[in-house]
């Protein structure tokens, strides 16, 4: 039998607040979603002065990021560049880059979602806090 790692709610609630102070250090108005291996919601914040739209975009993104095990932002380059038949899934969305998969001793954990600013901002904020994460963890 083997063993599966998962996030924990403090894992959660850590990723979450690396996220969030590296919004407020640049002067960001996002929404921020963790979500399990499964894209199941852990945590989201929507910070004073970001969009109602992004709340719901950020974790599409992050669903998209764990149900894939990919950075949402590889199938925004795979329409982009005309495969447009990702278009066509309606069970699949937020393939906009600010998604991105977090995975510990190789399994996926989770992902974390975020939107409010240009996307590779997004996916800056998410990989920053998967960073402080991992390196916290080890």
């Amino acid at each position: 039998m083997k063993t599966k790692h998962y996030l924990t709610l403090s894992d959660a609630e850590f990723l979450l607040e690396q996220s969030y102070q590296y919004a407020i250090e640049y002067a960001f108005n996002v929404s921020i979603c963790i979500v399990d291996e499964t894209g199941s919601l852990l945590a989201m914040k929507r910070m004073d002065g970001a969009s109602p739209m992004t709340a719901n975009l950020a974790l599409e993104k992050a669903k998209c990021s764990a149900i894939s095990r990919r950075p949402s932002g590889v199938f925004e380059n795979l329409i982009k560049n005309g495969q447009m038949g990702f278009l066509t899934m309606e069970t699949f969305s937020g393939m906009l880059e600010g998604g991105e998969p977090i995975l510990y001793k190789g399994q996926l954990v989770g992902a974390i979602g975020v939107s409010g600013v240009k996307s590779f901002q997004d996916a800056e904020i998410a990989r920053f806090a998967i960073e402080r994460f991992l390196t916290q963890v080890f």
